[in-house]
């Protein structure tokens, strides 16, 4: 469904400007939107003002050349607009701003067009994504942005579409369908990329049992261009190509292929125009139990790799995997950053990544060779170090192999990663990278049976961790779970300075030629650092936490600076007992300022920690602890763990007279066009009372701690 705002009249006013030279001039918002090509891409320096792709420029360096904002004038920076999304879910998207409009998403993969100068709505697309599907995917229903090309806009869509959008109107161009098997869990959570006319996508579920590949599309089209997967599939069906019979041999077993595999390309990549490679960052294996997935055997590529391809043809060139035969959802999905660095007193270009496992690696662009590795982040126990002769870490198998024994091992850093997907910026003019580090940790629980993957059902192998319900363990785990903005230098491979955070889970960054760096957190603070020294210069407030990643644009020659706030994803449905602590409202929009901005910030609204009475709680300790098990398999991944919901989807123990009425109904599907997805035919209605009966402990658990 598509709303135009402003009808006719708006469409016509655009019209009238049929060049670009008066778009930039005039900054008008509908002057040949998104006339975007590969040309203006590959100099995105020339045209400052713009933000044109996800990252700014192919080397997604998320560093603006534009200074009016500066370490001196920031603290003049007043509101100019704000757009409310209309919809309060997880906000991770990436601005897009071309010749005076923005380009953005809200959840479940919704399109907005807006006036970049005033924030007005120009239209609106929904894919109506069936909104229960949230259920087959991880990490709440999030996309991260859209890309621009020729006139058109794309978005991949959470349920696998990859759809095109006419940028004056918003009407869909053509739609495909990305996802290769039906059966299984595949999601699109990340922002398309285009390169060469072709439009670069790739998919999430990598904890549901899918197998992963990145595709790319013709932008005119929508016809399918190439296809690379990332992992081997059924033998018995072939090998699509050699690239695939070469990792083949690091597999081993006859497990991985029913299981999926893993590698899903669920975000991050970059382009360099002049080696001419597209770089692909890959995800964790599926399942991560190691022993079941591949015997404990084999590097299992290109699990947790950067991976070198040609654009034109998806031909392989080159990979650098940061953790071979990765069983602990290290992902190297984490931003990727091409850049020139002095290396040994010469220019050198070079890739950058500090993915989940800890390490931040400096690689060669074109051959891929590692140059560097080092702990980016104190806490890290499942590797030793990074043996710079083989480019391989030396893994401390004490503390981190669960699988040869069998017995649960505490690893840091956990699945979120210290640097999840939240992406990071580097600033040639201090020569420093800006990460959203965080200090996390897991216990890794193997299950000792295989189970078969299922729609719909988280499959990783392990035991769902139990998350802590009493205030004690919970402080024991806010000591853990702490981040910080890191200034990382990339060339000494060390901490120039850090911003510290009490909680992880917060957002991208932005650098400056202005020697700043911009950042949201979790706690609803929009925040400007100096960049070279890291003192604080700026400070508002907001209702939710940010996630995403701030943008920097001029619109008749003033430049203006936007974060979008919108708290959810995987971090407070993992952790929700810390999330929680924030008691931010969910609050989804768009805040855009300028210097000498006059609009005013809306009140700060915090969350009442006051819950409804709950109904008697007369169930037994085993009817409760079955249910505990119950949720936590069947509910805790979008009602949070725990049944810590933390403001982004309701929370269970608020239910009221009327929901614990109708909780056997709503479980049966009777809210399923709502988004509560129907779990009628996987639990029977005495499995249902589990539930509630849990439910209604942890309501009363609340209200003790809360006296």
């Amino acid at each position: 469904m598509k709303t135009r705002v402003g009808g006719m009249a708006a469409i016509a006013g655009g019209l009238l400007l049929s060049t670009l030279s008066l778009a930039q001039a005039t900054g008008t918002a509908a002057a040949r939107p998104a006339a975007v090509d590969g040309a203006r891409l590959t100099a995105a320096d020339r045209e400052p003002g713009n933000w044109m792709s996800t990252g700014r420029t192919y080397g997604e360096q998320r560093y603006s050349p534009l200074e009016q904002v500066n370490d001196k004038t920031v603290g003049k920076l007043g509101l100019a607009w704000r757009y409310p999304f209309g919809l309060d879910r997880v906000i991770e998207a990436t601005p897009i701003v071309v010749d005076g409009v923005m380009y953005t998403t809200s959840a479940y993969s919704i399109v907005h067009a807006l006036d970049a100068r005033t924030g007005k709505l120009l239209w609106k697309y929904d894919p109506e994504v069936y909104r229960g599907i949230q259920a087959s995917g991880c990490c709440d229903a999030a996309n991260r942005g859209v890309a621009v090309w020729n006139g058109k806009v794309y978005v991949g869509v959470y349920d696998g579409r990859l759809e095109a959008l006419d940028a004056r109107t918003g009407k869909r161009v053509w739609s495909v369908n990305t996802v290769i098997d039906a059966d299984r869990n595949y999601t699109i959570t990340g922002a398309p990329r285009i390169v060469k006319g072709k439009v670069v996508i790739g998919n999430g579920g990598g904890e549901y049992g899918v197998r992963g590949y990145v595709t790319a599309y013709d932008a005119d089209t929508g016809a399918q261009a190439w296809r690379f997967f990332t992992v081997p599939g059924d033998p018995a069906k072939g090998d699509e190509s050699d690239t695939i019979a070469m990792i083949r041999k690091t597999w081993a077993g006859d497990q991985y292929w029913k299981q999926g595999g893993g590698g899903t390309v669920w975000d991050a990549m970059a382009y360099d125009p002049e080696l001419d490679l597209l770089y692909i960052g890959v995800g964790n294996g599926s399942y991560w139990h190691y022993g079941q997935r591949s015997e404990g055997k084999g590097d299992n590529l290109f699990l947790s790799s950067v991976v070198a391809l040609r654009p034109d043809t998806g031909r392989y060139v080159w990979h650098y995997q940061t953790t071979p035969g990765d069983a602990w959802d290290f992902t190297a999905t984490q931003h990727i950053i091409v850049a020139t660095l002095p290396i040994d007193g010469q220019p050198r270009k070079v890739v950058m990544q500090a993915p989940k496992n800890g390490f931040f690696y400096v690689l060669d662009a074109a051959t891929g060779r590692l140059i560097s590795a080092e702990k980016f982040v104190p806490m890290v126990n499942w590797a030793k170090s990074v043996d710079p002769a083989t480019g391989r870490p030396v893994i401390d198998a004490e503390a981190a192999d669960y699988w040869t024994e069998g017995k649960p091992k505490l690893v840091f850093p956990g699945s979120l990663g210290a640097h999840n997907w939240q992406p990071m910026s580097f600033s040639p003019k201090t020569g420093l990278v800006y990460i959203p580090a965080q200090s996390t940790a897991d216990i890794h629980h193997p299950k000792s049976r295989i189970d078969a993957p299922r729609k719909g059902v988280w499959s990783t192998g392990m035991e769902i961790p139990s998350v802590p319900e009493d205030k004690k363990s919970i402080d024991e785990f806010a000591a853990i779970y702490t981040g910080k903005l890191l200034a990382w230098d990339p060339v000494r491979q060390k901490e120039a300075w850090s911003a510290p955070y009490a909680q992880i889970a917060n957002g991208g960054t932005l650098a400056t030629a202005g020697n700043l760096v911009f950042q949201g957190s979790h706690d609803g603070r929009l925040l400007a650092y100096a960049a070279d020294s890291g003192k604080l210069l700026w400070e508002r407030r907001v209702s939710s936490g940010v996630v995403a990643a701030p943008v920097t644009y001029t619109v008749d020659g003033e430049q203006y600076v936007t974060f979008s706030s919108g708290w959810g994803g995987s971090y407070p449905i993992a952790v929700g007992p810390l999330s929680e602590r924030t008691r931010g409202v969910p609050d989804a929009q768009v805040f855009t300022f300028k210097l000498g901005g006059s609009a005013a910030m809306p009140k700060v609204r915090q969350r009442a920690l006051v819950p409804p009475d709950p109904p008697p709680a007369t169930a037994d300790a085993a009817t409760v602890n079955a249910g505990r098990e119950l949720y936590r398999n069947h509910c805790g991944m979008c009602h949070g763990l725990g049944a810590f919901s933390a403001n982004v989807i309701p929370d269970l123990r608020e239910m009221s007279p009327q929901t614990h009425e109708d909780f056997q109904a709503i479980v049966a599907g009777a809210r399923a066009m709502k988004g509560m997805p129907p779990f009628g035919a996987q639990l029977k209605p005495a499995e249902v009372e589990q539930i509630r009966a849990y439910l209604i402990q942890r309501a009363h658990d609340r209200r003790t701690e809360l006296r």
